[in-house]
């Protein structure tokens, strides 16, 4: 059992709490941050006098051989190690001697681990960004190619009024862009460096925490030691945007499912996303769809575990916190398979165009446009809301739509009704003349596409100028 510690004990850990104790079975997950980390303080140690320059050589090519002969499965991560922080050192010990038991000066695994979370935190903060816009661009897409697409909107699963397939989709855009605004708050409110926070209060060393957050791409060493070990929050505020964008995309595949109902039949799922039934020869069902929607529950799960978890912890730095990786692993790599998935199911889906337009001219779609008929040649709304109510009920018994009545028998509910009522109830009017910003009108529709590509053609990653890991020449021999 290779552990940092020891000289304090008389006697072994107890197998049983060795295994419930260890954290390396999840944690070499982060091998690479802690690998950066690592040769980032050594640098800086060295910086500061503190190592030597033989030394700092020493131990740099020491961390470069254990990375690459990780990665090239040469030297293998085992549970005879405690966690990702000993295995390291103590494969670093092991080839180059004394000078590898400097590693840790001025370190602690405390502002280590901390270090090695928000690390791997923030990369996969930008990864999810990625697979989140690309999901955006695919939404563009269907939107440009289906802005005269009818379709019916709904409140309460029930027809409401007429819109455009562009603009239905344009809802769920909205949605994912709000998405990646938070991740873009969340990256830069985390972008702070723990490391030299030591286990709670700093270190006598003459550590130079600024440069060491440099080094790593940071915006600035963190400016509380207490909080530096002990804050999650940047976990739990990622783990709340992953289950918002979870949230989205489980409300986007309750829709697939329904639409691609026989009763619907507004889209066909590719075969790819479809499985078939072991009993039923006719059956294609929308299990991505489905097992997408289950799985908002597992992300949810660990927001609500990590909230838990950190709720009756007192200052500073508790083992309980030792819970906050498997849970977050886990999320970020259902998200992260969930939105690959989904981008791809809805990128290759049929929209059944005809289908969608025939039911839009069902149900009464227009009913709010008739009464806007009856409002523009003077009839107070609440009055006209009226009219049209008893109109509805007279094409229900009748089995028919508004624009099905003779003009006689409009007049007989209202006399104001015109011939030109066929025009203003017509599905194409119906769509066309909302012309507010935000509205499914083709003018605005446009004007909202037009704003959508200039929003993709930018990324705040760029804006930013973010490039991790590395910032000098001599860091990223080692990186």
């Amino acid at each position: 059992m290779a552990q940092l510690w020891g000289g304090r004990f008389t006697k072994e850990t107890d197998k049983l709490v060795y295994n419930f104790n260890a954290s390396i079975s999840f944690d070499q997950k982060f091998f690479g941050q802690d690998i950066d980390g690592s040769i980032a303080h050594v640098i800086m140690l060295a910086k500061q006098g503190i190592l030597t320059k033989e030394e700092k050589d020493s131990i740099l090519k020491g961390l470069a051989g254990i990375r690459r002969d990780v990665e090239e499965g040469r030297l293998k991560i085992t549970d005879e190690y405690e966690d990702i922080h000993s295995f390291v050192e103590a494969n670093l010990i092991e080839r180059i001697g004394n000078d590898g038991k400097k590693l840790h000066t001025g370190r602690s695994r405390n502002d280590q681990v901390a270090l090695d979370m928000r690390l791997y935190v923030r990369l996969e903060v930008l990864q999810v960004d990625e697979l989140v816009k690309e999901l955006l661009c695919t939404l563009l897409k269907i939107m440009e190619d289906n802005t005269d697409t009818y379709m019916p909107g709904f409140t309460h699963l029930q027809k409401a009024q007429p819109v455009t397939l562009a603009h239905h989709i344009g809802a769920y855009f909205e949605m994912f862009k709000r998405d990646r605004s938070r991740l873009k708050d969340i990256y830069h409110r985390m972008n702070y460096c723990p490391l030299g926070a030591g286990a709670l209060a700093g270190t006598t060393y003459p550590l130079d925490r600024n440069y060491t957050a440099s080094l790593l791409g940071f915006e600035g060493p963190t400016l509380n030691s207490m909080d530096s070990v002990s804050d999650r929050d940047y976990v739990i505020e990622f783990l709340s945007a992953l289950s918002t964008v979870m949230m989205h995309l489980s409300r986007f595949c309750e829709e697939i499912i329904i639409w691609n109902s026989d009763e619907y039949r507004f889209v066909e799922i590719d075969d790819a996303y479809s499985t078939g039934s072991s009993i039923m020869p006719q059956k294609k069902n929308p299990d991505i769809a489905e097992l997408i929607r289950g799985k908002t529950g597992r992300v949810y799960g660990a927001l609500t575990a990590i909230l838990t978890t950190m709720k009756g912890i007192p200052l500073a730095y508790n083992k309980d916190m030792q819970e906050d990786k498997e849970l977050t692993f886990d999320a970020i790599d259902t998200v992260k398979g969930c939105l690959a998935l989904f981008e791809g199911m809805v990128r290759t889906m049929k929209f059944n165009r005809e289908t969608m337009k025939q039911s839009a001219m069902k149900g009464f779609t227009n009913a709010t446009d008739a009464a806007d008929y009856l409002v523009a040649h003077g009839v107070p709304f609440r009055d006209a809301h009226s009219v049209i109510g008893r109109l509805v009920l007279y094409c229900i018994d009748r089995h028919c739509s508004i624009e099905d009545l003779s003009i006689q028998e409009l007049k007989e509910i209202s006399p104001v009704f015109e011939e030109d009522i066929y025009d203003a109830v017509s599905l194409q009017t119906c769509v066309e003349k909302r012309l507010t910003l935000g509205a499914p009108g083709p003018a605005v529709m446009q004007e909202v596409i037009g704003a959508h590509r200039e929003y993709l053609s930018k990324s705040w990653q760029d804006e930013n100028k973010i490039s991790i890991p590395g910032q000098t020449a001599e860091q990223n021999k080692y990186i």
